[in-house]
């Protein structure tokens, strides 16, 4: 019988923590967006409910790194679980006669909180790999894509559950059996979880969790452009979108438009998922070294350029929302996903092959931090391009976004000849 690896038992407790952290957070994105468009916000303001949610990214990932160097991964977790728990409760509490301006600046706090408690909970999964995976035959580079790739299918699972779950039960009681869920989850995991992870070090400096190492800067900024390029027609262009193709305005047409744009949003997720847990076969990784590697995150950049590039000239060429214009931006949307999964699994490999052991947590968290201002940059982008330019600027936003990201990878040099 084979032995389980040291840890092996903390790092499934970890694992599927995250998993059910990202059900309700795939669901929540989907209530918010949802419900809230049918309560008449603006694209923008739809936009704005999800910037403090990004903003508090930036921050946390670097407060994460050195917290979990100085205490340990697990207070982490379950700092994160708890706090995802206390936004959910918090949402119940929306007053439905507030003014749209409060509402808004309501859900953005929530969101805030939710953000911050994603965060947590990542940065601690992700640096459990590092210390835990085995490294031998492309150990490292499969078992990043595995729970990178399985984290974001059961993230799309989640925006098929929070659209079905708003069109069955309504806002309040979707949120509420999310946040009893996660609740009995959080407490399994305080009391059984197993040895294995590092307790964490006192000597632990703040100032550590921002990198002197030319390769993860220039990762990390190619991270940047690469999320807000996904999430500038992500979060509001597209399901706005799909909505006004969808829906008659009434309340049946509604149900119905919400399953269908949670069915693509969940599906997009998934193939995303998938993707990336099969992106050290599709690469190759066993057999490929880290310069030839690097390389590939330029070269896969440059090719999924060319998709939003080529929809945005569909969409111009377009007089307005059509059938083979819906059909055209489904199929390339999820072309966009499939080589967008592996330019993402790259990251999350040469992320932690070019970080040490003894930093692995503040390097994650930097990261992770170039990975939220992307996504930031992305959302506020989503709701502003597409309220001035439709589709067509939402779209050519993501390209040139792309574009960006390719420049940066290519910048990234083999440790060995620079060395």
């Amino acid at each position: 019988m084979t032995q389980r690896p040291e840890g092996l038992s903390a790092y499934i407790a970890v694992t599927a923590a995250y998993w059910a952290f990202m059900l309700t957070d795939g669901a929540l994105r989907m209530l918010v967006l949802l419900h809230f468009h049918t309560m008449g916000f603006s694209p923008v303001q739809l936009a704005y409910l999800f910037v403090l949610y990004e903003i508090a990214g930036i921050g946390t990932n670097l407060a994460a790194g050195w917290i979990a160097a100085r205490f340990g991964l697990t207070s982490t977790l379950y700092a994160g679980l708890g706090l995802q728990v206390g936004a959910l409760l918090l949402l119940t509490q929306l007053d439905p006669n507030w003014a749209i301006p409060a509402k808004v600046a309501f859900v953005m706090i929530v969101q805030g909180a939710s953000g911050v408690a994603k965060d947590l909970a990542k940065m601690s999964s992700k640096s459990a790999v590092k210390l835990l995976a085995p490294t031998e035959d492309g150990g490292l580079f499969r078992w990043v894509a595995l729970l990178t790739g399985s984290k974001n299918a059961v993230k799309g699972l989640g925006f098929l559950l929070g659209a079905g779950l708003l069109a069955t039960f309504g806002f309040n009681w979707a949120v509420l059996a999310m946040a009893s869920v996660l609740g009995v989850i959080l407490i399994s995991v305080i009391l059984f979880m197993p040895p294995g992870l590092p307790k964490g070090r006192k000597g632990a400096k703040f100032s550590e969790v921002f990198s002197k190492s030319p390769n993860i800067n220039w990762l990390c900024l190619s991270r940047m452009f690469l999320f807000g390029a996904r999430d500038v027609w992500f979060v509001v262009g597209i399901p706005i979108y799909f909505y006004a193709v969808l829906s008659d305005g009434s309340e049946t047409g509604n149900r119905a438009a919400f399953f269908m744009i949670g069915t693509f949003m969940a599906a997009w997720i998934i193939l995303y998922g998938a993707v990336q847990a099969s992106a050290p076969k599709i690469l190759r990784a066993s057999d490929r070294s880290e310069p030839q590697l690097i390389r590939a995150a330029r070269d896969w950049a440059v090719t999924l350029f060319c998709v939003p590039a080529a929809l945005t000239v569909a969409v111009a060429l377009s007089s307005g929302p059509a059938t083979w214009l819906t059909i055209t931006l489904v199929i390339g949307l999820l072309i966009f996903g499939v080589i967008f999964a592996v330019n993402s699994s790259l990251h999350s490999y040469l992320i932690l092959s070019f970080s040490q052991a003894e930093r692995v947590t503040m390097d994650v968290g930097f990261y992770y931090m170039a990975n939220a201002a992307g996504r930031l940059l992305g959302t506020v982008l989503s709701g502003l391009t597409y309220q001035i330019g439709g589709l067509a600027m939402v779209l050519g936003t993501a390209a040139t976004m792309v574009a960006l990201s390719a420049m940066a990878s290519d910048r990234m040099q083999d440790r060995l000849a620079v060395g």
